[in-house]
């Protein structure tokens, strides 16, 4: 008996240590939110992307190599960020994809989530940031990049 019990206690031990290493590695998601290689260039002379020209700009960005559900990217007045649309805290549904309201937060229906557009900081529901990728500004190109 004393056996046994010393070797359920080794396995829950090594049980904790794998699972704290597990929670060290967290890119920010719920580990069922899709992870993809990002790598996108814009030009922000061009029309399309003239948002991005002024502080609390923003635009949303799709195609080839921006993820499930694209980006949202965001000239924050000091910067740039893109975001994932899926939403951090929750496995994808059809309602959990994050949308611009009102051209300060980001918002998912599925829970009511909501998070600052420029910061990224949840502010409703969400207990943690959208994932968010490399933004490099070269003259008037952004490289989109994780």
């Amino acid at each position: 008996m004393k056996f046994i019990k010393t070797i359920l206690n080794s396995v829950s031990f090594v049980f904790i240590i794998l699972t704290l290493l597990n929670c060290q590695s967290d890119d920010g998601t719920v580990s069922c939110v899709p992870s993809y290689t990002i790598s996108k260039s814009i030009n922000l002379s061009m029309p399309l992307y003239v948002n991005l020209n002024n502080p609390g700009g923003w635009i949303y960005l799709e195609g080839i190599n921006t993820g499930s559900r694209g980006l949202i990217v965001v000239n924050t007045g000091v910067g740039y960020k893109a975001y994932d649309r899926n939403a951090p805290h929750i496995c994808p549904t059809g309602k959990s994809t994050i949308y611009v309201k009102d051209n300060l937060k980001m918002v998912c229906d599925e829970d009511g989530s909501e998070w600052i557009l420029t910061t990224g900081q949840p502010t409703k529901v969400a207990n943690r940031s959208p994932r968010t990728y490399q933004v490099i500004a070269n003259g008037n190109q952004l490289l989109i990049t994780n």
